[in-house]
C-alpha cells in the first residue's frame, strides 16, 4: 500500500518541486535545488488489493524550499485534479462587464492499478510565493519498494470552468490557462516519498486507501 502511494504522489511532487529553481535560460548552469513538502491525497475510487482504473486530487504545501538560483522563493503550493479560484472579466445579456472570482477545475490526473503496484499519469501545477507557476506533466511506474518518479515542465495548464460557480446572469471565460512562469519547459525532477493512509482503518486489503497523507523531500534539476 505504502509503494502504490509513493507511486502515484511521488510525481506530484517531482512536479511540484520542479518549479522550484527559478530558471534563467541566460545561465550556462542548470538550476537545482529542493523542497520539503506535505500534503494530501483524495483517490476515487479507493485503491484495494484488486487493480482497477482510478482518479485522483492533491494539494500539499512546499516549504524549506532551496536552490542554486538567487532569489528563487522558498514556499509554495502543490495541486493537481482540483478546482482554483480565479478572477476573470464576466459578461451579462447586454454586454455589460465586470470582474469576478470563479472556480475553474485542473485537469484530474489517472492511474491503474492496486495497493501493490500502480502507474498513474497527469498535469500538476506548482504556485510559489513570489506569484510565479509552473505545470508539469508526469508519469509514475514502480513497484516494491522501488518506484521511480519522473516529471517535465510544460509550457501551461488549461483549466475548465466550473459552471455552477458563476453568478446568475453572467457568463464567465470556459477555460482559464496558466503558464510555467519559473522554470524552463523541458526541465526534469526526481522524488522518492513516504505516506501515511489519513485514517487508521485504510488497511487496503477490508477498506480501500481514499486519502493519504503525503511527505516528502525533493532533488530538482534542470535537463539540458
Amino acid at each position: 500500500m505504502r509503494t502504490m502511494v509513493r507511486f502515484i504522489f511521488g510525481a506530484l511532487l517531482i512536479a511540484s518541486m520542479s518549479a522550484l529553481g527559478a530558471v534563467n535560460v541566460a545561465l550556462a548552469a542548470p538550476a537545482a535545488g529542493g523542497c520539503q513538502l506535505q500534503g494530501l491525497a483524495n483517490l476515487s475510487p479507493g485503491l484495494s488489493s484488486t487493480s482497477q482504473a482510478f482518479s485522483y486530487s492533491f494539494t500539499g504545501n512546499l516549504t524549506g524550499c532551496q536552490s542554486n538560483v538567487a532569489g528563487a522563493p522558498a514556499t509554495g503550493t502543490a495541486s493537481a485534479g482540483v478546482q482554483l479560484p480565479e478572477t476573470v472579466t464576466l459578461t451579462n445579456s447586454t454586454g455589460g462587464t465586470t470582474t469576478g472570482t470563479v472556480q475553474y477545475q485542473e485537469p484530474t490526473p489517472t492511474g491503474s492499478g492496486s495497493c501493490g503496484s500502480s502507474t498513474t499519469s497527469g498535469p500538476a501545477l506548482s504556485q510559489w510565493a513570489d506569484g510565479t507557476a509552473t505545470v508539469i506533466g508526469y508519469s509514475t511506474t514502480g513497484s516494491g519498494p522501488a518506484v521511480v518518479l519522473s516529471g517535465t515542465v510544460q509550457p501551461s495548464m488549461t483549466l475548465t470552468l466550473v459552471a455552477s460557480s458563476v453568478p446568475a446572469g453572467w457568463t464567465a471565460p470556459s477555460t482559464f490557462t496558466i503558464s510555467s512562469t519559473r522554470f524552463a519547459a523541458g526541465s526534469s525532477a526526481f522524488a522518492p516519498l513516504t505516506f501515511s493512509p489519513a485514517t487508521s482503518d485504510q488497511n487496503c486489503a477490508t477498506v480501500p486507501v481514499t486519502s493519504a497523507n503525503i511527505n516528502g523531500a525533493v532533488s530538482i534539476g534542470s535537463a539540458n
